[in-house]
């Protein structure tokens, strides 16, 4: 009988990957569809590795079910030879799995080990099958999302157009997010809103484009009122980034102490801390601070109290305040050791978000990997030397703050002041083109257009001579250096090179989408990734509005917020947002980087109606 039926596929022009797994071409795909009630199929690359471990795997599962009943067959699609029928299922990674039942297709999210494939398969195809009801939530009006909305204390909502080809990318995405976040406790909830069908709802909340996503908080007073918040979610659109960001945002962005000896044992050696100090907290003034910090609330160490003896030491015992604590081990004479922000009636969230932010850091902080978010205002004048604020080393660290303390002190009008440690941040040094100096210290300044200014050599600390320095940095008499190589006189896709010279005209072209890879030619796991990154880069080559480069950071500068965390490092620059990449977190497997690529865009890969 398999003899028959093997001869029946070559005469139908339907090749046999095996006896059981069936490979499918443009031209008998429909046909093969048709015929059979139940069908998996698998679009793969020959040189994906995830293809080849699920191979063996999934002719197993083929053999297995032709004794079913009813039969399931298994198919197999080379998605790099058979493109149009890729793309008209919308495959961007692999292997992508796709379940058809009577010719409909549905995201397969079963197992890839054959008796996990056999059991979905066995599941689905009998007759008393019913799919299990969406996760995501359906809204229809007004009164179904505020009830939605104060179903739960965080709850997502998703506005969608039926034709937008983003909307139809995140949807399988954004309920495998919503089945995880429903055992969250308290559970997370999604939702979705049709807005062409309910645009005056759309338009109530201004969504102009799609998907158009919020975040909903509600919060449940003591006599049962219940009081909800949107704002808007920035954060990823594949399953797993939806679910870790929702976590992450889940309950109170601050905690609570309860005494002084708790609240020390919470101070940060180099950084600040902000407290909340309420009387109650059930207090408006309470409510607002939540409300501010919850969009920021990863880039500080944010507590609450209540405790009458931490408000009495701070001066607040009869304020309802906001307190923004300094380092002990960094306050100068010429600091205060904390600042208070008094929460009156009539104060918003962006007043107690710019306290917060005037108060980040002390006249001179420290510039480190955990604190470098504190250091973006511009102009920044850092000194690089050791810096080690544990006990032994200590004292040699202050002596080198207090050198530049007056100095930051009288220019403290016009530069932001750091010190940063020359090793662990040999980088930035480098980046000044300072770490060739023979001198115990280097200084430099970034300037407000990403320029670096570094300070001529000296033998020995000399007031004079940095004054003097930051004069011409303040006047705009200071030569900036930027590091960069000789740009390619000419070059064409699929990967451009970029230099230090050619950064902002190629990474910063708003008309484009731009991939670019960190790397430095010494680096092993850059030349094994090499290869597959012009592979990766050729596939893409005609959209137009995408450029995939590489820059050797080693010898080239970029710009602010491009940092190199190791090697390679890849940013997302999508058009509109430069100046705030997406850094690349997953594996550099092709099909993996095309996905992100695919997410994150702005420009490509789009129609004309995803861009309303």
């Amino acid at each position: 009988m398999l003899v028959v039926f093997t001869l029946a596929l070559f005469l139908s022009g339907i090749s046999a990957e095996s006896d059981a797994v069936i490979s499918l071409k443009d031209s008998t795909f429909d046909e093969f569809i048709a015929e059979n009630d139940f069908v998996l199929v698998e679009f793969f690359a020959p040189w994906c590795g995830h293809c080849k471990q699920l191979a063996p795997e999934y002719e197993k599962a083929a053999s297995s079910l032709l004794s079913k009943d009813p039969v399931v067959r298994l198919a197999s699609v080379d998605a790099t030879e058979e493109k149009d029928l890729s793309q008209r299922f919308e495959v961007s990674g692999y292997p992508t799995l796709k379940f058809f039942h009577n010719g409909e297709p549905e995201d397969y999210d079963g197992p890839r080990n054959a008796d996990g494939i056999v059991e979905y398969c066995v599941k689905r195809s009998d007759p008393n099958y019913k799919p299990p009801p969406e996760a995501v939530v359906a809204l229809n009006s007004l009164d179904e999302l505020e009830a939605f909305t104060e179903s739960a204390p965080l709850t997502l909502v998703e506005f969608y157009a039926p034709w937008c080809g983003h909307c139809k990318k995140l949807a399988p995405e954004y309920e495998k997010a919503a089945k995880d976040l429903l055992s969250q406790t308290p559970p997370i909830k999604l939702a979705k809103v049709d807005a062409t069908a309910n645009s005056e709802l759309a338009k109530k909340y201004d969504v102009t484009g799609y998907p158009t996503l919020f975040m909903f908080r509600a919060k449940t007073s003591e006599n049962g009122e219940v009081k909800v918040k949107s704002y808007p979610y920035d954060g990823p659109r594949q399953h797993g980034g939806i679910v870790e960001y929702l976590v992450k945002q889940s309950g109170d962005a601050a905690r609570a102490v309860n005494s002084l000896k708790e609240l020390k044992a919470n101070m940060l050696v180099d950084d600040v801390i902000v407290v909340g100090m309420f009387s109650s907290s059930e207090t408006a003034a309470y409510d607002l601070y939540q409300d501010s910090i919850s969009i920021v609330r990863d880039k500080y160490a944010f507590l609450y109290t209540t405790s009458g003896e931490i408000r009495q030491k701070y001066g607040v015992a009869n304020k309802e305040a906001v307190v923004v604590i300094l380092p002990e081990l960094l306050v100068t004479q010429h600091d205060k050791p904390f600042h208070v922000l008094t929460v009156e009636d009539d104060t918003e969230n962006t007043a107690v978000l710019g306290f917060i932010d005037a108060h980040e850091t002390p006249l001179i902080g420290t510039k480190s990997s955990s604190t470098k978010e504190r250091f973006t205002k511009r102009p920044l004048c850092v000194l690089f030397v050791p810096v080690d604020w544990s006990h032994e080393y200590r004292q040699m660290t202050a002596s080198w703050r207090d050198k530049l303390l007056p100095i930051a002190n009288k220019y403290r009008k016009d530069f932001h002041f750091a010190m940063s440690d020359d090793e662990q941040n040999n980088q930035d040094v480098k980046s000044f083109g300072l770490d060739d100096s023979g001198s115990d210290f280097s200084f430099g300044c970034y300037g407000i257009n990403g320029d670096k200014y570094p300070m001529e050599e000296l033998d020995e600390w000399e007031e004079e001579e940095v004054e003097e320095f930051l004069d011409k940095v303040k006047a705009g008499a200071a030569k900036s250096f930027l590091r960069s190589q000789i740009a390619p006189k000419k070059q064409t896709k699929p990967v451009l090179t970029v230099t230090g010279s050619t950064f902002k005209d190629i990474v910063f072209d708003e008309s484009k989408d731009v991939l670019i890879e960190l790397y430095a030619p010494w680096c092993g796991h850059c030349k094994k990734f090499e290869p597959e990154y012009k592979k990766f880069a050729k596939k893409l080559a005609n959209e137009k509005n995408l450029v995939i480069a590489k820059m050797n950071a080693d010898a080239n500068d970029g710009a602010d917020g491009y940092g190199v965390m190791g090697y390679p490092t890849i940013y997302m620059a999508p058009a509109g947002k430069k100046d705030k990449p997406v850094k690349y977190e997953g594996n550099r497997d092709p099909e993996d980087l095309e996905k992100f690529v695919r997410e994150h865009a702005e420009v490509s890969f789009r129609d004309v109606k995803d861009e309303l």
